[in-house]
């Protein structure tokens, strides 16, 4: 586990650093142009096609772009420079609002149209999310990071807080081409600011990765990461429930409470209201339940004011109601993203949170989709009242799937193995590469060993190994020898260079423990049939 000690300071502390203060007004502003757009959107729908799934598909157009490119935004945020790249998604992002509030205001906008140009700035924040994560221990110390991180999700709730019924306002007042102008507007801060920022970049020991080969390897730690995989399956199943929601609340407002596009606006700004009261006594509930319990816990409360939002016609009850589960939202998704940052090391962050990205966003895409569709079919309320009950019957899912419970792991980078010693270097594409590692461990030390090697195992594949396995010798049982093989001497070399953690020289260092006293592991490389030949390397175990 980490020894970094508190940072200084109260929780407004990453304010004081002067690129982090200026990036957060900035993203406040952009934020209350995106919600003022979404409250637009649905509502110029509503007039367009007022049909249950015509408006659903208002949400499902920002966030399907997540679908299709959440994986490879990710593996784009790991290997270019991520400045530059933010610098033009905000600019296509600026360039789609405009045009949209050029056709909205010329009486040229359609259906189709509203949902494509909604898309394509759905896909220019896809191509945001992960690049902007990923800056963030650029811009304030180490020890700041979960108050940064605090202070991001109070800023997207304060603008939900705001921007919906500002936006209502505006499009009652003047019509949702100034809400789509506006928008547009609002991404100049942003620019502006990563425009003046003069970014070092950080140095890198080996080349950055190729794009096919860095999302390949994303893929590859998603399936051998039990842990984020347990987090991506919890906030799964939570979002596609609470999409209902979020894709029928417009027709809550105009059709079970009669209300128009400001308090439609009020509606949205009440969970965002709760939001940030629930991000102010989150840490105390945390301590309290515990991870898992509390997303156990706000995914039943989520799932009530699903229900009470599908039978009740108060519209001042309701409205309680949706505070409530703005806190409960904000409890469950920054539990589960605060998690996914903690399990992940820096050199796949991007990859790893373009993951947990394309989980949320495509499961709001595509659950807002279904619940559109039983909607139509169903009616409104029964269609409310079956998803708050699907999020309620989820509870047994923290058994089997646990967020958090366990010891955070260490992931400062570690270059704790020694550099391969070979008779010629291979070129950097040359494979596959096969690397044994040969153990003599004694018999009152094996069953653990073999515990041991097999979370390392898992470790291995996380770090770039294609396949791996653990042999005992028939003839001696004392010795095993473990194998895994890369896809190219490039992939190696950053499991060398780039990829260990603490975490891992600690796994290491257990498994040398039950080995037999005076001997150490010995490391072989075997290249492809066309390589040179390999010798062994200084006895440090390695993957």
């Amino acid at each position: 586990m980490s020894t970094l000690a508190p940072a200084p300071g109260g929780a407004l502390s990453p304010l004081r650093h002067p690129v982090f203060r200026a990036l957060w007004i900035a993203q406040f502003a952009s934020n209350l142009g995106t919600w003022m757009h979404l409250v637009g959107a649905q509502w110029l729908m509503t007039g367009l096609d007022p049909s249950p799934l015509a408006v659903s598909l208002v949400q499902t157009a920002t966030t399907l772009p997540v679908l299709l490119i959440g994986l490879p935004a990710g593996a784009l945020g790991d290997v270019v420079d991520r400045r530059r790249l933010l610098i033009i998604t905000q600019f296509l992002m600026l360039a789609s609002a405009a045009l949209l509030a050029l056709l909205t205001g010329a009486g040229l906008v359609t259906a189709g149209l509203l949902l494509v140009i909604t898309f394509l700035l759905g896909a220019g924040q896809a191509a945001t999310l992960p690049a902007w994560q990923a800056i963030q221990p650029e811009l304030v110390p180490l020890a700041e990071i979960p108050r940064a991180a605090a202070l991001n999700g109070v800023n997207m709730n304060l603008a939900r807080a705001v921007g919906p019924a500002l936006g209502g306002l505006i499009v009652a007042a003047a019509g949702a081409a100034w809400v789509f102008a506006l928008n547009a507007l609002s991404f100049l801060g942003i620019l502006v600011v990563l425009g003046l920022w003069h970014r070092e970049t950080p140095a890198r020991p080996i080349a950055p990765e190729r794009l096919g080969g860095a999302l390949r390897t994303g893929l590859r730690y998603v399936r051998s990461a039990p842990r984020l995989r347990a987090l991506l399956v919890r906030a799964m199943v939570f979002v596609v429930g609470s999409s209902a929601l979020w894709a029928l609340l417009p027709l809550v407002a105009r059709d079970r409470l009669g209300l128009g596009s400001g308090g439609y606006g009020v509606l949205l700004g009440a969970m965002g209201a709760g939001a940030v009261l629930g991000a102010l006594v989150l840490p105390r509930v945390r301590a309290r339940l515990g991870l898992n319990l509390l997303v156990v816990a706000g995914s039943v409360v989520f799932g009530l004011v699903t229900v009470v939002s599908g039978v009740v016609t108060n519209a001042a009850v309701v409205a309680v109601a949706l505070a409530i589960g703005g806190g409960a939202w904000l409890s469950v998704l920054a539990s589960a993203n605060g998690s996914a940052q903690q399990i992940l090391p820096s050199w796949v962050r991007a990859r790893g949170m373009g993951a947990y990205l394309l989980v949320v966003q495509g499961g709001l895409a595509g659950g807002s989709v279904l619940w559109g569709a039983v909607a139509q079919a169903a009616g409104l309320r029964w269609t409310l009242v079956a998803a708050g009950a699907a999020l309620v019957l989820t509870v047994p899912l923290a058994r089997p799937f646990p967020v958090g419970g366990y010891r955070p792991p260490d992931l400062t980078p570690s270059r704790h193995w020694h550099d391969p010693e070979l008779l010629t270097e291979p070129d950097p594409d040359h494979g596959p590469v096969l690397v044994t590692i040969e153990y003599r461990v004694p018999a009152e030390c094996r069953a653990r060993f073999v515990d041991h090697m097999t979370v390392l195992g898992r470790a291995r594949r996380r770090s770039g190994a294609r396949r791996w396995g653990l042999w005992q010798d028939g003839h001696d049982h004392a010795r095993f020898v473990e194998t895994f093989s890369l896809r190219s001497w490039e992939e190696h070399l950053r499991q060398h260079l780039e990829r260990g953690t603490a975490s891992d020289r600690e796994r290491e260092a257990r498994v040398r423990e039950l080995l037999e006293p005076g001997t150490r592991p010995v490391v072989h490389h075997l290249l492809g049939s066309a390589g040179t030949p390999a010798v062994g390397d200084p006895p440090t175990p390695e993957g």
